[in-house]
């Protein structure tokens, strides 16, 4: 057995000791004041109990299907039963990664408020902490239970690898499959409370967002935890497991290994390298969130991006020395299905990893472009929200449909070049070069909802403005990171799909798909459907808990005197505390602690439970029918959701993202409370389940269709 088998299982274990350690730091952090503390245990028990109703109703799913894969894999030629085995460590190492992920944010959102009071730079310190563990704990479990389970399977299957590799392809289902429920769950949960405590605080009561008088307030942040952390943990570990063993089944091919074998390199060398190269991401990423730092006074964003481009730029280096001493450079990326003459092989993987690094940055750009504050695409849905809601709108849904133009023809430039230089599997690998600094990329990306609560802390807990005004900036950055991690999120789920598909095909022997045949184009139709039926039914469950929970605030609005007479104390002083009299404030304190929050928690809970089931058995369950009745119709299905989910996926998260940042800028140019605010925040509303539970669930969609298509491969 080569001794390469035991980096990665190493190499994970340093994350999760360093996921550890962080964990520690944040723990010893001061939490605050009574208060403080009060408010963020309510955060942290509505968010854990959300996650263990999840985990408890997905257990029954998981026995199910293991019980299933293990039936039919019995007895077949080059695969096992013990599928079954790497479906449930998937599932187990994804959720328990968004659990250690979400214990320890909402750790740090209190912590971050406190830190708050002293300045940014602490702040920054332990909101990107608490990020990190998010970050490490989810590649330390993906690598840990990757490699762990290869050195088993090699030691089980006597080094047949083409058994192998069917095998751990149930890790990626399990992973995807957890994931996809994870996401739908959270977003439903998130889009809930967020709906009602917008349309009825905000815009009907007139209230501050966060405000400790709105029923919703802890609802829509425990939903920031479960959406954004564990949701968001989870979309990227299936993505990060889907590029790894997506690279490694493309790795098989018999001309690869036997050329390989030729230049005197070990032939599976090819299936090693997405596993070293993952590797190395993970140190590249430790390494880089120590150049997370900033001073008082400085944007925090730079520090973000130092140890975000600072990780890429060592990943990048790294990868140069580990390709080239693992695959021969005088073998020519002619043998890995390259298009351009007397290119080294090693050189072509190379330029493949880079193309996954800038495409996915550039996306990102992009993303951000169309979605940020003072910008051309913002500023129109500004201008169009001064004439009403219709306007805003129409203007949001024209952003987000040409905002699909430029990542489309980055990802279409990433297809075609890695193509090109490295053949499928430069594709399958730059999809692993686009992810492999994904432990810092969603460090940055979880810091986000963390300082979201963490102004959501200040505000319940009535600090100072100056508190608030530290975490609003934490937050704008958040806002951007998100943008762009989302941008990351979309571009991999291209590639990562296009890299799965193609393994699908070489597993079950399909040489092309020919779209004249009208089996085949049947299958594409059907496919480009499925999002659009994968979106309705997350829209319209957001619309039914929406519509429960505004009911709910309204009735404890109406009913609850206390809540009743300090709403009318805060209409009269305009939301400012400071303005109020001694006999006001005696009628403001008084309605302290007499919001049912956890009503509203509780709809959220049961909706999202609810609701999750059928989107995510839609996603199970149409492949394998359409796969059972012919291999190369469920080759066109995947064509079909591939394309037609990226492009609804670009198209509603930005739109989403687009109307959030309206209405953010309307708010920051002092427009609070007019007309156009009120047009922007319906726009918001509208956009809310865009970005947060449709949009981001179609980027798992269609790699998890994609890996139950490479699963069942054997079978067909």
């Amino acid at each position: 057995m080569s001794k390469l088998l035991f980096i990665a299982p190493v190499v994970g274990l340093l994350a999760l000791l360093f996921a550890f350690i962080k964990t520690k730091i944040i723990s010893k952090a001061d939490a605050g004041d009574e208060r403080m503390k009060k408010i963020a245990s309510n955060i942290s028990e509505g968010a854990m109990a959300f996650l263990m109703r999840e985990y408890k109703y997905l257990l029954f799913f998981v026995l199910f299907v293991a019980i299933f894969l293990g039936y039919f894999n019995y007895g077949k030629e080059n695969t096992s039963y013990l599928i079954a085995l790497s479906f449930v460590i998937g599932a187990f190492a994804s959720a328990f990664a968004g659990f250690v992920g979400m214990k320890v944010a909402t750790k740090a959102n209190v912590r971050t408020t406190q830190a708050a009071k002293t300045g940014i730079a602490s702040a920054l310190k332990i909101a990107f902490s608490g990020g990190a563990v998010m970050g490490m704990s989810v590649v330390g479990l993906a690598l840990l239970g990757l490699g762990l389970l290869f050195i088993l399977y090699t030691k089980l299957f006597s080094g047949n690898i083409i058994q192998i590799l069917n095998v751990l392809t149930g890790f990626s289902l399990g992973a995807s499959s957890i994931a996809l429920f994870a996401r739908v769950g959270g977003g439903i949960y998130t889009k809930a409370a967020d709906v009602g405590a917008d349309l009825v605080g905000k815009v009907e009561a007139g209230i501050p967002e966060d405000h400790p008088l709105n029923p919703a307030t802890i609802a829509d942040n425990v939903g920031d935890n479960v959406g954004d952390v564990a949701g968001m943990g989870a979309d990227l570990f299936e993505s990060y497991v889907g590029a790894i063993i997506g690279s490694m089944v493309l790795g098989v091919s018999p001309v690869i290994m036997s050329k390989l074998g030729a230049f005197g390199f070990n032939s599976l060398n090819a299936v090693y390298l997405p596993m070293l190269l993952a590797s190395a991401g993970i140190i590249a990423s430790i390494l880089g969130t120590f150049f997370v730092k900033t001073q008082e006074g400085k944007n925090p964003q730079v520090a973000l991006n130092i140890g975000t481009f600072g990780a890429a730029g060592l990943m990048l280096i790294a990868s140069f020395f580990i390709i080239r001493h693992f695959i021969p450079y005088n073998m020519a990326s002619y043998y890995l299905g390259a298009q351009i003459p007397n290119l080294s092989a090693s050189v072509g993987i190379f330029i493949a990893t880079v193309l996954g690094l800038i495409i996915g940055t550039l996306i990102g750009i992009s993303t951000e472009y169309y979605c940020a504050v003072a910008r051309k695409p913002v500023n129109s849905i500004v201008e169009q929200s001064r004439t009403g809601s219709a306007t805003n709108i129409i203007s949001g849904l024209g952003v987000g449909m040409q905002s699909t133009t430029i990542p489309v023809i980055f990802i279409a430039a990433g297809i075609v070049g890695s193509y090109m230089v490295a053949g499928l599997y430069g594709i399958a690998i730059a999809a692993l070069g686009m992810l492999s600094t994904t432990g810092i990329q969603l460090a940055v990306d979880a810091y986000g909802p963390i300082a979201d609560n963490a102004g959501g802390i200040a505000e319940m807990s009535e600090l100072p403005h100056a508190v608030r005004e530290r975490t609003d900036k934490l937050d704008a950055v958040g806002n951007t990171t998100a943008a762009i991690g989302k941008g990351f999120a979309i571009g991999s789920a291209a590639l990562t799909a296009l890299a799965l598909f193609t393994a699908y095909m070489q597993q079950a022997k399909i040489d092309a798909i020919d779209i004249s045949n009208p089996i085949v184009m049947a299958g594409l139709l059907i496919g480009a459907m499925i999002p659009y039926l994968f979106s309705s039914l997350a829209m319209k469950a957001v619309g039914r808990a929406a519509m429960s929970m505004i009911r709910e605030v309204r009735r404890q609005f109406n009913e609850i005197p206390e809540l009743k007479a300090a709403l009318e104390v805060m209409r009269r002083n305009d939301s400012d505390i400071e303005k109020m009299s001694k006999e006001d404030l005696e009628i403001f304190h008084k309605a302290d602690g007499k919001a049912e929050y956890g009503k509203c928690v509780e709809i959220s809970t049961e909706a999202a439970i609810k609701e999750m089931i059928l989107p995510g058995l839609l996603a199970i369950v149409i492949p394998i029918l359409v796969g059972f009745y012919d291999k190369n119709a469920l080759g066109g299905l995947l064509a079909g959701v591939t394309v037609s989910g990226v492009l609804f996926a670009i198209f509603m998260s930005n739109s989403g993202g687009a109307w959030d940042n309206a209405k953010k800028s309307l708010e920051q140019s002092g427009e609070k409370g007019t007309e156009a605010h009120k047009a922007a925040v319906v726009g918001d509303t509208v956009g809310d389940p865009f970005k947060d539970t449709a949009g981001p669930a179609l980027n798992i969609l269609v790699k998890l269709m994609s890996v139950v298509a490479l699963v069942i491969a054997p079978l067909l």
